[in-house]
């Protein structure tokens, strides 16, 4: 009988997070995630700086848009790419590839080169970037070992990005002020590779050349996923969006996403306008204002770390929404004065990584892992993209209605948009629930290795069936078309008669014929009242395809069973 040991789900907060960070792959995860984001955001504040002093605001106002729309395009492509290869592999090319651009627009910058190509160099650096936290989402799921470690791990995260929003264009300012934009592109680069370090000592559970490699999903999802040459890399880089559309879940995490991007973009215009309008103190004021967000949203991501264990993802994302983004600017609308705006900024800055958290888990836990990267991808792009717009749109708005009905007009969607997806939310949270049958297949040795997201869809997957005494589960010759966890009773296995073994609750049958691909090779018949857990052909192939190396202990299983 196996027995079924305590699992990273049952710790306390503190004990969640001590447990993650004392993972080394994970550790070095969010090592590298902070320096690279850390140099990230003080490259972003200089590069506006110069690009400020080479253009004015128009100048900036271009880049920007630019920028977003650029990423919005092309991290689909990148997710298509991660997904199709070793995820670790690509976040270090991305890095390498974005040391070598940042560090090519510094010398123009400081041989006072052409300003067109120190433009293009930060374009390209963005887009070689986009797709980077989308393989580092798939990369996390091959590492964690439970869905409370994935909630985790992604909190931390948050965190980590939270505090550089604000620590890198502090440091930016420190250092731009002390010597000169060009430093700060040298930091830029020099984070890069202090990410490309860390990344080199991650280890996955399959072999280097397949670390986050895909294996085949179901019927479905291989037809989107599908094969390059086969269907052509449209179809691939249409997939991750096609099954953003067939999941209504997901589809919802989208458009929640798409309208907190919309409100971020057109928040940026508002800053200035409630600076200078609302505050009546122009820069000074703006400065403070972004001061106060950024404390607030380090804040919020503390907050989310000291509520782990009552996390619930999907009506944490609608929570987020409607009160981190409707309501704020629906009351600046209502009452634009100067502590109502200040509460306001509190609030979204505190609320802003409880919504982050759904947007950055759900995917992950909902999508197959050959489809991570490119659906993470695709809703990053829904973001990315609406925050565009949203910057565009937002002095048309002003100008047209007003800033006080353009804030309510901006605040509206988030807010309708939340409270009509409340109950498909619940729901989620619901889907996403721990299935009883998890820790019966946690605890079984031959999945040790198997990821978390696959082994809890491979719970999810499971069925339960009665069997009673005497009754034949399968039949030695017949077909191999399903696997069995014993959860309860006791079965008597037998081949051509004779009796080769007995088996009882947490032990599991039917994996030769569905792994070999041959007919069974054996009788199980119930010598007891018997509770299994039935899992299909195509859902246990899918699980056990994310194995690596782990399904050796399959096939030592497999070797004893045929020459028992």
């Amino acid at each position: 009988m196996t027995e079924i040991a305590p699992a990273a789900d049952e710790l306390d907060n503190r004990q969640r997070i001590m447990h993650v960070l004392r993972h080394p792959g994970v550790r070095r995860l969010q090592l590298a995630f902070l320096g690279s984001t850390l140099g990230d955001w003080a490259y972003a504040t200089a590069i506006v700086v110069w690009a400020y002093e080479d253009g004015g605001a128009k100048a900036v106002g271009a880049y920007q848009a630019v920028r977003f729309i650029t990423m919005a395009v092309v991290a689909p492509a990148g997710g298509v790419v991660a997904d199709r290869m070793s995820r670790r592999t690509f976040m270090i090319v991305s890095d390498l590839l974005r040391a070598a651009l940042v560090t090519g627009a510094g010398l123009i910058v400081v041989t006072d080169g052409p300003a067109p190509a120190v433009y293009a160099l930060a374009i390209l650096a963005a887009v070689a970037g986009s797709p980077f936290r989308a393989a580092e989402a798939g990369l996390l799921t091959e590492l964690v070992d439970s869905p409370s470690e994935l909630t985790t791990a992604n909190a931390l995260s948050t965190n980590v990005e939270n505090v550089m929003l604000f620590a890198g264009p502090a440091l930016a300012g420190v250092i731009i002020g002390a010597s000169g934009v060009e430093e700060v592109f040298w930091l830029n680069a020099a984070t890069f590779i202090w990410s490309t370090a860390l990344l080199l000592g991650v280890r996955v559970r399959a072999t280097d050349g397949d670390a986050g490699q895909p294996g085949p999903v179901d019927e479905a999802d291989q037809a989107e996923a599908g094969d390059a040459g086969a269907t052509g890399f449209w179809a691939e880089l249409t997939s991750g969006f096609g099954l953003i559309g067939r999941d209504r879940d997901l589809r919802s995490v989208a458009l929640l996403a798409g309208s907190v991007g919309f409100a971020w973009g057109a928040m940026n215009v508002f800053l200035v306008l409630l600076a200078t309008d609302v505050l009546d103190s122009g820069p000074k004021a703006l400065g403070y204002l972004n001061s106060v967000l950024g404390v607030a949203t380090v804040a919020g991501g503390l907050l989310i770390l000291g509520r782990l264990s009552g996390s619930r993802l999907g009506q944490d994302l609608v929570l987020g929404v409607v009160v981190g983004w409707g309501v704020p600017l629906l009351a600046v609308a209502a009452f634009p004065t100067t502590a109502i705006a200040i509460a306001a900024i509190v609030v979204i800055g505190l609320c802003e990584p409880l919504g982050s958290l759904g947007i950055d888990t759900i995917p992950q836990r909902l999508t197959p892992s050959a489809m991570v990267s490119r659906v993470y991808a695709g809703i990053d792009s829904c973001m990315v993209g609406s925050m565009a717009l949203g910057a565009l749109l937002a002095p048309v708005l002003v100008h047209g209605v007003g800033l006080r009905d353009a804030l309510a007009l901006v605040g509206a969607i988030p807010l309708v948009l939340g409270v009509a997806l409340r109950r498909r939310m619940r729901d989620l949270d619901r889907r996403l629930a721990a299935p009883v049958e998890l820790a019966l297949l946690r605890a079984i040795p031959a999945f040790a290795e198997l990821p978390a997201p696959a082994l809890e869809r491979l719970a999810h997957a499971a069925d339960r069936l009665q069997v009673p005494p005497g009754e034949s589960v399968v039949v030695e010759g017949g077909r191999s078309d399903r696997f069995y966890v014993i959860v309860s009773g006791e079965v008597e296995v037998t081949r051509r008669g004779r009796t080769l073994r007995t088996e009882g609750p947490g032990e599991f049958f039917g994996e030769i014929g569905l792994l070999r691909n041959v007919v069974r090779t054996a009788t199980v018949t119930a010598s007891t009242a018997c509770e299994l857990l039935v899992v299909e052909q195509a859902d246990f192939l899918d699980a056990v395809s994310h194995m690596g190396d782990g399904s050796n202990a399959l096939d030592d299983i497999i070797a004893r069973r045929l020459y028992a």
